[in-house]
């Protein structure tokens, strides 16, 4: 039996020193969200070409998060630690593509500076969601989630609303052709600065536990590695199997269908993973216990239960974000400001408008993260607060179809945030005290796989289906943002109230 000591009890500038970086993180993800669209249409891409442009920031955090979890749970580096080293990296990459992503002259170097960004920005990410469960007390885990929640809100309002006040101090917001106007250029620059100091703040400010303090905190047995191994290496090759008939199913309804070719690469994935799986169940038979393949798969396919259903609830929580990123400001330039293409002066309002609601949605979750939703957990749970928090989000999003006042986004805005808040804590808070310590960055990547699956998947399927059905009419994007937060909202009904 194994007995484990209990962390220390962080106080105020404690919580707050462990999540400041995610506040410079987040400023990079709200310019990207609210402007990536503006950036690709000014330079010419069309409404049909948004989704396959997009289609970097789910792909990279795919093939990112996971390697960086199994990495940094392995990573000790004295006092530097073990995930400020990657805080840093990513905030160095991610700040120079911040940098020169307004100065691309052509489409495509804008869509690379796109991988650049959000490959970075997952670097540093992913082992912020480790570095909580590494840091607290278990009984201080939702309070962690829920600072980091506060700096993420207050970041993409700053990210959100910074080119929209720079109009209102003068900056033009008017651009020729294929150009950007200073507003976002501007923008971009104070974003790189202001995520290098913050991430900067946390790696100078924390000192980490060393992997002898963190078993003593685990009291985990090492045999768990021995038994994944084994686990994966009684596997049979059937799932691998059909994982790769689900890829070529998916490839020969792209030319059947005449689905768009960005669904190829989802079918290239569902192939890819079975094959990885065939080749991790080899290794793990042939003795190899030490390659990264076989853990990310043998891990991924024991992830405890608590975490499947957590995960499906991801998924379609995410679906529904990655729509409204990709679609509100072409939604709102068209419907709300009556735009006729992304080269006038009523797009730039338009866009710029997207801003503010952005930054309105991200205010929101802030203070929703720090007052209530600890109300509402405490009193019916944090299940039950998610479960009111996704409803709140799918009435904020069918709103866009009852209001015909730009104004009046602002309060769908505010059920959107409500949402946003809860999805950006109360999954983390009820997974962080149910994994063991030293998986937490690993099972954290693997979680985060249901965050950019969904996004993939939006980012080619819904392309398709717009095309086909709604091709001059982007607001229904907002319809189907609506009906999945819905079924988030069931599928948080199976997960059980953690003890």
């Amino acid at each position: 039996m194994h007995r484990t000591a209990e962390k220390p009890r962080q106080g105020f500038w404690g919580l707050w020193n462990i999540s400041f970086g995610f506040f410079g993180i987040q400023i990079g993800f709200a310019l990207q969200n609210a402007n990536m669209s503006r950036v690709f249409q000014s330079m010419g891409a069309s409404l049909d070409d948004l989704p396959a442009l997009w289609v970097a920031a789910p792909l990279t955090g795919l093939l990112v998060q996971p390697v960086i979890g199994h990495m940094s749970d392995r990573t000790w580096l004295g006092r530097f630690g073990r995930r400020r080293p990657y805080f840093l990296a990513g905030a160095i990459l991610a700040a120079f593509a911040l940098l020169v992503m307004p100065e691309a002259p052509v489409l495509l170097f804008a869509a690379v500076m796109l991988w650049v960004l959000d490959a970075s920005l997952n670097i540093s990410m992913e082992p912020f969601r480790a570095f909580v469960g590494d840091m607290l007390r278990k009984d201080q885990h939702s309070a962690g989630y829920a600072v980091q929640t506060a700096f993420i809100g207050a970041g993409a309002v700053v990210g959100s609303i910074f080119p929209w006040a720079l109009e209102l101090a003068g900056v033009s917001n008017e651009a020729p052709a294929g150009m950007l106007p200073d507003t976002v250029r501007y923008a971009f620059w104070f974003g790189g600065v202001a995520l290098f100091l913050s991430v900067c703040w946390t790696v100078l400010t924390t000192k980490e536990y060393s992997p002898d303090e963190m078993a003593a905190f685990d009291g985990a047995i090492a045999e768990e590695h021995g038994h994944t191994m084994r686990a994966l290496a009684a596997r049979s090759f059937g799932s691998c199997g059909l994982w790769i008939v689900a890829g070529l199913a998916v490839v020969v309804a792209v030319a059947q269908f005449g689905l768009e070719k960005e669904v190829y690469l989802l079918g290239g994935l569902l192939a890819a993973y079975g094959i990885a799986s065939i080749v991790a169940i080899l290794l793990a038979r042939g003795g190899s216990t030490s390659n990264m393949l076989s853990h990310i798969v043998g891990d991924f396919s024991g992830m405890p239960p608590l975490m499947k259903r957590l995960a499906l609830v991801q998924f379609f929580s995410w679906s529904a974000l990655f729509i409204m990123w990709i679609n509100t400001t072409p939604v709102v330039a068209q419907v709300f400001f009556g735009a006729s293409g992304p080269g006038t002066p009523e797009f730039q309002n338009g866009a710029s408008w997207v801003d503010v609601l952005f930054a309105t949605y991200n205010g929101v979750a802030a203070v929703a993260a720090l007052t209530l939703l600890p109300f509402l957990s405490s009193r019916v749970g944090k299940v039950r607060t998610h479960v009111v928090a996704l409803l709140c989000g799918a009435a904020g999003y069918a709103s866009f179809f009852v209001f015909g006042d730009p104004q009046m986004l602002l309060v769908s805005e505010i059920g959107i945030g409500i949402a946003w808040a809860s999805i950006l804590a109360m999954p983390y808070a009820i997974l962080a005290s149910a994994l063991p310590q030293h998986k937490l960055g690993i099972y954290m990547g693997l979680f985060n796989v249901f965050v950019v699956v969904p996004q993939l998947l939006v980012a080619t399927v819904m392309g398709s289906i717009m095309k086909r059905f709604f091709p001059t009419e982007p607001i229904w994007t907002m319809a189907f943002a609506a009906g999945v937060l819905v079924l988030a909202a069931l599928a948080m009904l199976r997960v059980e109230e953690p003890a």
